[in-house]
């Protein structure tokens, strides 16, 4: 996902302004995603450049608001239209790690251990950030998160596992 579809999500609900943009954005994301307003201003005025969103003129306080425009519109059901590519080849930091290790003669078992203590500690913490989501949204990136770390943990699991049979 891109900061750009993001805010056009946000703005197919409704005007809103810069600083109301990042707040929503980020407690949609789970605050998994944090943004600087620098990032919300810059990506509203490339939208604008654009065509896909305009100035909507000034809410009740004076602050400048977006609408989103047709074309944006548009944008916005072709992105949710198109499924999210699985890389060929991604770049999976811990994997890369591993199999460093393995290559150093570096005893794999404590690196695993290592990464499986500080999953599990994220896994708890983000258990612990469900319980205390507001929303659906939230709830719902959270979920992603923790089954991700699950399936780190179960990969975890079974490079111990080869890593010992190679060493018999």
């Amino acid at each position: 996902m891109s900061i750009r579809h993001g805010l056009l999500a946000l703005l197919h609900g409704g005007a809103r302004y810069g600083y109301q943009l990042r707040v929503e954005f980020e407690a949609s994301t789970g605050a998994a995603w944090p943004l600087n307003i620098g990032q919300v201003y810059t990506t509203l005025a490339r939208l604008e450049r654009d065509g896909l969103v305009a100035p909507g003129g000034e809410d009740d306080q004076g602050r400048a608001v977006y609408t989103i425009t047709e074309a944006g519109r548009e944008e916005l059901e072709h992105w949710f239209g198109t499924p999210v590519a699985q890389t060929d080849r991604p770049r999976d930091e811990l994997a890369i790690k591993i199999a460093m290790a393995v290559s150093a003669g570096v005893e794999v078992a404590e690196v695993v251990q290592t990464q499986r203590v500080a999953t599990m500690r994220a896994l708890q913490q983000l258990t612990k950030d469900k319980r205390a989501a507001d929303g659906l949204a939230q709830r719902l990136v959270l979920d992603s998160l923790i089954f991700k770390a699950e399936a780190e943990q179960r990969w975890l699991d079974h490079c111990e596992a080869v890593s010992k049979e190679k060493n018999r």
